[in-house]
C-alpha cells in the first residue's frame, strides 16, 4: 500500500521531555521529503504546530482540519489547505476521508480517543487502512499494554491486536505502513 496522504494525531501540548518536539519535527521532515501530505487537526498549538511547521518548512503539504469553536481559539499556520468544520464528528470524519492512513504521536486525551475510534473502526471493518504508533520515548508502552491485557482476558482478538504498526524510528513506520496487506479481517467469525 502506498501512503500519499497521512493523518497525524498528536498532542496540543509539547510535553515535559523535548525528544517530543525534536522526534516531531523530524517525523514532519521526512513526511516532506517523501512528499506525503499531512492531515492534522489544524492548530499551531504543541506537537501539531510543531509537525505543520516542520513539514511546511521543508516544502510539504499540510491540510488542517479544525472546527469552529476551536479556530477561533488558537493560533494558525499558513497551510496548503485549511478546512473549517461545524464540529468535532465533522472535523474527524474529514480527517478520516483525506487519509490513507494514521498516525498517532504522544498526546492526552483527545489523541488516545482519535486513535482508538479508527482502531475501533479498522476492527469493525469500516475502512481497512493501517493505524501506528510512532512511540517516542516508549511514549505508548502503557497503551499497548493495556491491549495485550484486553488479549489476554479475550476482549480483543490476538489479529486485532497485531495489526497496529507500531516504532519508535520514522523510516521503519512508513515502511511497516507502506507493507501493511489491507486486507479486512472479519471480527465477527
Amino acid at each position: 500500500m502506498s501512503v500519499k496522504s497521512i493523518c497525524v494525531f498528536c498532542g496540543s501540548s509539547f510535553g515535559n521531555n523535548k525528544i517530543y518536539r525534536e522526534k516531531t519535527e523530524a517525523l514532519g521532515r521526512l513526511l516532506a521529503v517523501k512528499s506525503i501530505n499531512l492531515v492534522y487537526g489544524g492548530g499551531a498549538v504543541g506537537l501539531m504546530g510543531v509537525l505543520a511547521e516542520a513539514v511546511m518548512k521543508n516544502g510539504g503539504t499540510v491540510t488542517g482540519v479544525i472546527p469552529e469553536l476551536i479556530s477561533g481559539k488558537v493560533e494558525h499556520i499558513n497551510l496548503t489547505r485549511n478546512i473549517v468544520t461545524k464540529d468535532m464528528h465533522e472535523r474527524k470524519k474529514t480527517m478520516y476521508e483525506l487519509a490513507d492512513g494514521f498516525i498517532a504521536l504522544p498526546g492526552g486525551i483527545g489523541t488516545i480517543e482519535e486513535l482508538s475510534e479508527v482502531y475501533t473502526w479498522q476492527q469493525l471493518g469500516y475502512h481497512n487502512k493501517p493505524v501506528s504508533l510512532y512511540n517516542i520515548n516508549r511514549f505508548f508502552d502503557r497503551f499497548t499494554g493495556f491491549l495485550d491485557h484486553a488479549v489476554s482476558e479475550g476482549f480483543i482478538k490476538p489479529v486485532h491486536r497485531n495489526r497496529l504498526i507500531i516504532s519508535d524510528e520514522p523510516e521503519e513506520l512508513f515502511k511497516l505502513l507502506d507493507n501493511y496487506s489491507g486486507e479486512t479481517i472479519d471480527k465477527w467469525s
